[in-house]
């Protein structure tokens, strides 16, 4: 196992380090404006000399090369540069901001895979009955609507219909945990429904494939009770599938703290980015990046290795 997990996080290293070249390349080469286009505005594009002593001071002025290999050098101990609008380091803003969208997204995917589980099992042990029929109805209905319309749909009529709006300042854990419950709730819960949908018909079909099983109708007739069949000897066979579909909805989730982040005005790393791109700050974005990048190569390494939790028979050499 822990060879197998070094492996696969050496293979991670040149798949960031080509994430890091793509976003690269495609600020300074690909875009048709730049940075000191952007700051020096329209009045100050004629000006060569002061574009040429900004470009100076940002950093700008070296070979594209160099400026790679140095924000590479500066990303391996721990520095990510500064932003080229406010000059605050990134690495202290990602700091503040990490906390606040991995909190919205693990709520938002524990929200989806508790909502999915038990439903999916429901309509599994109810085939074809009233209660299946509705719940999967219900399933695909999640899986059409779209959270961030949603988002807007409740806070549009809920400031009409109850005058009611989510806080408008952030409030940290720690500085009042309430406020901060109440904030976060909301989105939270939204970034889980859409994908839920999905997981809702997969655990159906996954639990109706395992009940038809030979050792379930086994552990049927050696008088077992249905729910010790049910939790115990199905559920878990059933979820390796469940457990693969939930790695690949992780980039749904990470694009849902991107716009939730910016709807709910909460100061997370999907806002930053957000805000980066409309300033075209290039750390900033080349920073937010590889942070999803990174999350996202980390939650699938975590989704294989949980495949050994769930089944026995699976083993890595």
């Amino acid at each position: 196992m822990q060879r197998y997990i070094i492996q696969r996080l050496l293979l991670a290293v040149p798949t960031l380090f080509g994430l890091t070249l793509l976003v690269f390349v495609a600020l300074r080469v690909v875009l048709p404006t730049d940075v000191v286009d952007r700051i020096v505005g329209e009045y100050g594009r004629n000006d060569v000399e002061r574009q040429r002593q900004l470009r100076d001071e940002l950093g700008l002025s070296a070979s594209l090369p160099r400026q790679y290999l140095t924000w590479i050098g500066g990303i391996l101990r721990g520095d990510m540069g500064r932003s080229l609008h406010s000059g605050i380091p990134v690495t202290t803003e990602m700091r503040r901001r990490i906390p606040v969208s991995l909190e919205l997204g693990l709520v938002g995917l524990a929200s989806s895979v508790l909502l999915a589980i038990p439903i999916g099992m429901i309509a599994a042990i109810k085939q074809d009955r009233a209660p299946d029929y509705l719940l999967r109805g219900g399933a695909i209905l999640l899986n059409a609507l779209p959270g961030f319309w949603l988002a807007i749909l409740i806070l549009t009529f809920g400031s009409i219909w109850f005058q009611w709006a989510p806080p408008v300042k952030f409030k940290y854990l720690t500085e009042d945990p309430w406020e901060h419950l109440k904030i976060m709730l909301t989105p939270a819960l939204l970034i889980g429904l859409t994908p839920s949908g999905g997981l809702i018909r997969l655990v159906r079909t996954q639990m109706l494939e395992v009940l038809r099983q030979d050792y379930i109708r086994t552990a049927r007739a050696k008088g077992l009770q249905p729910g010790t069949v049910v939790f115990r000897h199905a559920l878990r066979n059933s979820l390796i599938p469940v457990v693969t579909v939930i790695g690949l909805t992780l980039p749904t989730l990470v694009a849902g703290t991107v716009i939730f982040e910016t709807i709910f005005i909460i100061p997370g790393v999907g806002r930053y980015l957000v805000d980066s791109v409309n300033n075209l700050d290039y750390p900033v974005i080349q920073a937010t990046n590889l942070f999803f990048a990174v999350l996202i190569v980390a939650a699938n390494l975590a989704v294989d290795v949980s495949y050994a939790v769930l089944d026995p028979r699976i083993r890595y050499s």
